[in-house]
């Protein structure tokens, strides 16, 4: 058996792993609440899809918290991904002191465990009232995603030659213009590359969703399907693995339409 055949295999094995519980949300999100039995159906039985979403869309309002989450993955990845590219500006292409040290500073954000900020970012949002704000989360999924887009804009302005910079500069083009003209657009796969990487984390994190928001004016969709999904809701697991199949729709969507960018940029910066 070749090499390519048995990658071919494992490659199929690894999909069908990935499709099963996928295939097993579908299903079920498609059974009608009230026929449901308990044990997980395999195969299609009856149309119900539309009145579990309608079901969830009323009973936990999950429309209101799919649009806090648009609105904090959207502004928090395009904030993080803007401020991350001018951090890798400054470390790869500005003559700034120990670059190592900075880089080093700014991507161990990536290593800590996120359970470690859990604590004493209630404690601090409780004292300066961004606790249960829209500003307050959109702040710490800004803060969160930083590392990460940092380094992926870092990786990828290490490949960019040196002699653009020297040659806009013997043009007396200042750093800021050198920035927005020449190495922003040079890096816009990498951008949007990091921009979906953050998108998606932000779009499916439950912990500070749960931790740092309260009421359904800004409560996350995962935090909302969490709450759909408690102890006392009543509503059946199709209902939550419909509205589970809503809220995962936006994400995959984004992937599909920029696939090529994601692509090539994962090329660039590697």
């Amino acid at each position: 058996m070749s090499g390519r055949t048995v990658r071919g295999v494992l490659v199929a094995l690894v999909s069908v792993l990935w499709l099963v519980p996928t295939w097993l949300v579908v299903v079920n999100a498609f059974t009608p609440a009230g026929t449901y039995t308990g044990a997980p159906r395999w195969w299609f039985a009856s149309p119900g899809l539309l009145d579990n979403v309608r079901a969830a869309f009323t009973s936990a309002d999950v429309g209101r918290g799919l649009l806090n989450t648009l609105l904090y993955a959207a502004v928090g990845a395009a904030v993080a991904v803007l401020i991350a590219a001018l951090a890798s500006f400054a470390v790869v292409v500005m003559p700034v002191r120990r670059p190592g040290v900075w880089f080093w500073g700014i991507f161990i954000g990536t290593v800590l465990p996120l359970q470690t900020f859990v604590s004493p970012l209630f404690t601090g949002y409780a004292k300066t009232g961004l606790y249960d704000t829209r500003y307050g989360m959109v702040l710490i999924y800004v803060a969160l995603t930083i590392p990460f887009a940092f380094f992926v804009n870092r990786n990828f302005m290490m490949t960019v030659p040196r002699e653009i910079a020297e040659a806009a500069q013997l043009d007396g083009v200042n750093w800021p213009r050198m920035f927005w003209r020449i190495h922003l657009p040079l890096a816009r796969s990498a951008l949007l590359a990091a921009f979906i990487f953050q998108f998606t984390w932000i779009w499916n994190d439950l912990l500070f969703g749960i931790t740092l928001s309260l009421s359904p004016n800004v409560r996350p969709v995962m935090a909302t399907l969490a709450d759909l999904n408690g102890n006392y809701s009543t509503v059946g697991p199709p209902v939550v693995l419909a509205g589970a199949l809503v809220a995962s729709v936006p994400t995959v969507v984004l992937f599909f339409v920029f696939q090529r960018f994601f692509v090539n940029s994962l090329r660039l910066t590697s």
